[in-house]
């Protein structure tokens, strides 16, 4: 915890050894994960405690690093950004958030960095990161580490959390008696306590039968394969420069792997001197490149954040799909996504999109048309009509809307295979339009519609979370496709990272391989193709992917998680469904009100809280982070695991058992 020799609090040395090996230690509260939802617990408990009390002992156990997590981590480079502005990241919960807790200010990502205050033990570098920050800037996620790391190292400054950070990996969860758990760790200490929160954040997945294979094969013939997984736990210098690269994924890891293999190794990106579209960006090699060539299902990267004159974007308000009309949804119950929710949801898309024209480029729609004809138009169309609507009225057939391919140009071929050529022109096009989007945000139709997804996203989630949606529905149509579209739309990377990639497929550093794309390993060496671009496969001797596990734990890597739901201490949350069997939702089931863990039994542990991704489907939205003013199910959730934590100290009386060492 970076700050405390300034405020008095223990030192991270001082603290790491107080957790020896070879004995139990107890403690008021576990928490299993180090990252921002366990900063977010001590600094709720510090700022439910009146000072008078005995401080609460917490131990905070994570594999990296205790403050900052495996996302955040400090120790990873500067050109893994967050995808987030730094005006919307806080750790500290205002009014906005409901909650019983006392609302205690504390700085924001901004507000911290313009503070003055330097503890001895900040990284040097964050002085020169710090200096570039602004509230409309994306800072490195190793900065961000920082933030919480002093955060942590603040709230145990007050006295009233004693903290103990604790480098390893929990494997069990053991009952002790009495009220009492024990997590125990890999190389066999144990930590016991009355509550046991587990804040593991983004868990990855267990290597698949198809990544074993690839490895191996890769392995036999001297190839190399870098399988999915967190970007900052690779080793990069593997990839070669200068040669052919198959890459698999254009979400927001790719982003991150390309910076990596370009300007990690020297490359830059000057202006291209273009006055119509200032962020256009020229590249210059290092040298050491490798040519990337990128495909995924959906064949396009994920879109760009726009650059706004006064720094961030206008909120979205929905016309159609109103706060209202959520409402009444919400009241229903088993209801299919696709008939109940989509056809008002593409309305709005198509609102979203025709109104930056009617506004910015009316002599795009058809003459005579105005406002209240197109809104009257959608509102009596149904989900297949929409488009139609949109066609009728928009005269260019370039600027024309299709809400079933969102994320994607709309095959001029009518689904055809595409010659390269016009591969080409549709990767151009996009190109253009994401440079749009940069430049001149309020007139890009495609950044309204971008903007309209980040509103209408959440409302979805919390449908979900209400059961007004049908499992089976929830599974197939917002898990496997509406969740998926909107992260390509809203949840996309900065402007200048866009920008940087598109000047790189300007360069030919990065060639994207077409829709329907896959990589597969054949006569010894690695394969790409697509089935919607007709070209000659692409073989090459190095294959990354991209991908990352989206926080399931049906598979997960997290030995602790995979032994709880093995033992039937833990099991999945599912979704009812209106025929046939309830439908799992990959993540663990909690109970509403203090989320604490359900066994297969169905019954609920209330000495074990889980906070965020790996109980998402009954937490919605706790794996987004907080933002200044606005609610927070992160935050939410670790002020319910602290009154959980206190409960459970206070039940156990005011002796001194929790200070003994067992």
């Amino acid at each position: 915890m970076s700050g405390t020799q300034d405020t008095g609090a223990p030192a991270r040395d001082d603290l790491a050894r107080s957790a020896g090996h070879g004995a139990q230690e107890r403690f008021d509260a576990v928490v299993v994960g180090g990252g921002p939802r366990a900063v977010a617990v001590v600094v709720r408990l510090a700022a439910r405690l009146d000072g008078r009390e005995r401080p609460v002992r917490v131990a905070v156990v994570d594999r990296v690093e205790v403050g900052a997590g495996a996302t955040w981590r400090t120790d990873q480079s500067p050109l893994l950004l967050n995808n987030t502005y730094s005006a919307h990241t806080t750790i500290h919960a205002d009014e906005s958030t409901r909650m019983d807790g006392p609302v205690v200010p504390g700085p924001d990502l901004v507000r911290w960095a313009s503070d003055g205050r330097v503890p001895a033990d900040r990284p040097e570098w964050a002085a020169r990161e710090i200096a570039e920050l602004r509230p409309w800037t994306f800072p490195s996620r190793r900065l961000q580490g920082v933030y919480y790391d002093e955060q942590l190292a603040d709230a145990v400054a007050t006295g009233r959390v004693e903290v103990t950070p604790v480098l390893g990996t929990a494997v069990d969860l053991e009952s002790a008696g009495s009220g009492w758990r024990t997590v125990v760790l890999e190389d066999g200490r144990r930590l016991a306590a009355p509550s046991v929160v587990l804040a593991q954040g983004m868990v990855q997945t267990r290597r698949s039968p198809r990544v074993r294979s690839l490895a191996a094969s890769a392995e036999r013939h001297g190839l190399v394969y870098v399988e999915p997984g967190m970007p900052a736990e690779r080793a990069w210098d593997r990839v070669p420069g200068g040669e052919t690269v198959l890459v698999a994924g254009l979400g927001a890891n790719f982003f991150d792997v390309v910076a990596l293999l370009t300007q990690g190794r020297g490359g830059r990106f000057v202006p291209a001197g273009d006055p119509a579209r200032p962020s256009r960006l020229r590249y210059l090699p290092g040298g050491d490149e490798p040519l990337l060539v990128a495909g995924s299902r959906r064949g396009l990267p994920y879109r760009a954040k726009a650059a706004y004159a006064k720094g961030f974007p206008p909120r979205y308000e929905p016309v159609l799909a109103t706060r209202e009309w959520f409402a009444r949804v919400a009241t229903g119950s088993s209801q299919d996504f696709r008939t109940a929710v989509w056809p008002q949801l593409a309305r709005e898309f198509a609102w979203a999109h025709l109104s930056v024209l009617l506004e910015h480029r009316p002599e795009a729609v058809r003459e005579g048309l105005g406002h209240g004809e197109l809104l009257s138009a959608l509102e009596e169309a149904d989900a297949d009509g929409v488009d139609t609507v949109v066609a009728e009225a928009v005269s260019d057939p370039r600027l024309r809307l299709r809400t079933g391919r969102l994320d994607r140009p709309s095959p001029p071929t009518g689904g055809a295979p595409l010659s390269e050529e016009e591969w080409r022109a549709e990767v151009a096009r996009f190109a253009e339009e994401e440079l749009e989007t940069i430049d001149a945000p309020e007139r890009s139709p495609r950044n309204a519609v971008n903007r309209a997804m980040a509103a209408l996203r959440g409302p979805v989630q919390r449908l979900v979370g209400l059961g007004a949606l049908d499992g089976a529905s929830v599974a197939r149509d917002v898990a496997g496709w509406f969740t998926p579209l909107g992260l390509a739309l809203a949840s996309g990377p900065p402007p200048h990272r866009a920008a940087q990639v598109l000047a790189l497929i300007d360069a030919g550093v990065v060639e994207l391989l077409g829709e329907g794309s896959s990589v597969e390993f054949e006569n010894g060496l690695f394969v790409g193709r697509s089935t919607s671009v007709r070209r000659a496969p692409v073989w090459a001797r190095a294959f990354v992917e991209t991908r990352m596990s989206k926080g399931v734990v049906t598979d997960t890597d997290d030995p602790l998680l995979r032994t709880l739901l093995g033992s039937g201490r833990a099991r999945l949350h599912r979704w009812p469904a209106s025929a046939g069997p309830a439908v799992s939702s990959g993540t663990l089931d909690v109970t509403r009100e203090g989320f604490h863990l359900v066994g297969d039994d169905g019954a609920a542990d209330e000495n074990v809280t889980v906070l965020g991704i790996p109980a998402g489907a009954v937490q919605p939205g706790s794996a987004i982070g907080a933002t200044p003013g606005v609610p927070s199910p992160l935050l939410a959730g670790a002020d319910v695991a602290a009154a959980g934590i206190l409960a459970a100290r206070a039940s156990l009386g005011t002796g001194d058992a929790v200070a003994a060492r067992g």
